[in-house]
């Protein structure tokens, strides 16, 4: 098979794993990431996304994520986003995408940076949705406890130890 062919069925195959939905909102969050809108994400168009969170990873850092699929294109960004967050499973890729946030892996998130990022990343949070998002998250000494967030948003409450 050629490399032409391989590509193609790569492709095909990687669509059927998702909905018409989620290919949407997937092109919507690489269209975010694609600063320059070139098609692919490299090393600056993820300096630029972290800037906008406030964060400013190390070029390294950026570089041995970006050498890890040296050209991503949307259909090698929906592969590495299925691998990495665990097919389609709702409840595991919601957690999966809270960790991403998750620097220490502890679990939790700071409140202000959660409220950063529901202000300022993919579909924005008014203040009064975030007010509402608050009144419903596990919050404690002002971090948000995600694996609790998404056992409740999916209606399974965690039970209390």
């Amino acid at each position: 098979m050629s490399d032409d062919k391989k590509a193609k069925a790569a492709t095909s195959s990687v669509l059927t794993k998702f909905t018409q939905n989620q290919i949407q909102e997937m092109k919507e969050a690489f269209t975010m990431i694609d600063q320059n809108r070139d098609g692919l994400i490299d090393v600056s168009d993820l300096k630029e996304m972290y800037s906008s969170l406030g964060v400013c990873p190390q070029d390294s850092v950026l570089q041995a994520m970006v050498k890890e699929v040296p050209q991503l294109n949307f259909t090698g960004f929906l592969s590495l986003f299925s691998e990495k967050m665990g097919g389609t499973d709702p409840e595991e890729t919601l957690r999966n995408a809270f960790a991403m946030f998750d620097a220490d892996s502890t679990g939790l998130i700071t409140e202000e940076y959660m409220k950063d990022l529901l202000e300022n990343m993919g579909d924005n949070f008014s203040k009064d949705e975030i007010r509402q998002v608050w009144k419903e998250a596990p919050i404690h000494a002002g971090k948000v406890d995600y694996n609790a967030f998404v056992s409740k948003i999916k209606g399974k409450e965690q039970e209390e130890a």
